[in-house]
């Protein structure tokens, strides 16, 4: 199995100095145990997530570090380098194990993770200013969809407590009123440590929302 350098070089529009970095990028462990793309995988996925932060801030300015958060995860998983993958083709320049069928599909684990090696790649051979140009280039159809996430606020204060307690909120409800065909829920959350803040809604989940929105809103997530 032979890879054809000049061929995926044209597609990236980057001509390398070190050849064998390219190389390197497409190789799985499949093909060869020792010299492999595992650790520019590695480096390419912090690299990737240093250049998406970069770029969320310019772009989001008054964003809270949670939603910040949420839309990084959402721009550098697994799926969103395989879709990146898919769009520069790697998966025809991919070197996997030799005895493998021909006919065999790659799996889209190789293909995505050979988009972070071929970053990792990109930033050794090109430099920060290089690296960071392709991948915003590559990026901007995703960059322009981030601008939809959402996260609810129950699930940001979960995320929340979670990360810095190691607990989930608690959630208490406070009263139940109104007459059945109109109900009115006031429910309490708190996290370690801290009161409980108090919010209604016509369904408990509204009030819960409500609540997780008023606490989050106290601390400066939201």
């Amino acid at each position: 199995m032979q890879l054809n350098l000049h061929k995926l070089q044209k597609k990236i529009n980057i001509k390398f100095k070190n050849k064998n970095l390219l190389y390197k990028s497409m190789t799985h462990k499949s093909f060869d145990s020792k010299n492999n793309n595992e650790k520019l995988e590695f480096l390419g996925d912090r690299v990737l997530g240093l250049i998406i932060s970069k770029k969320l801030l310019e772009i989001y300015p008054d964003d809270k570090e949670g939603i910040l958060d949420k839309k990084l995860a959402s721009l550098v998983n697994k799926e969103k380098c395989l879709e990146i993958s898919k769009s520069l083709n790697l998966e025809k320049f991919i070197l996997v194990g030799k005895n493998r069928n021909k006919n065999q599909p790659i799996e889209n684990k190789i293909i995505a993770d050979c988009c972070e090696s071929l970053i990792g790649a990109i930033y050794l051979d090109q430099g920060f200013n290089v690296v960071e140009k392709f991948i915003i280039k590559i990026w901007t159809h995703q960059l322009k969809q981030s601008v939809n996430t959402y996260i609810d606020p129950k699930t940001l204060l979960q995320e929340h407590s979670l990360k810095k307690y190691k607990k989930l909120p608690i959630y208490k409800l406070i009263k139940n009123s109104g007459p059945r065909h109109k109900p009115l829920f006031e429910i309490g959350v708190k996290l370690h440590n801290s009161k409980y803040f108090i919010s209604k809604g016509s369904s408990k989940k509204d009030a819960e929302q409500n609540a997780a929105k008023l606490l989050l809103s106290s601390i400066g997530i939201l």
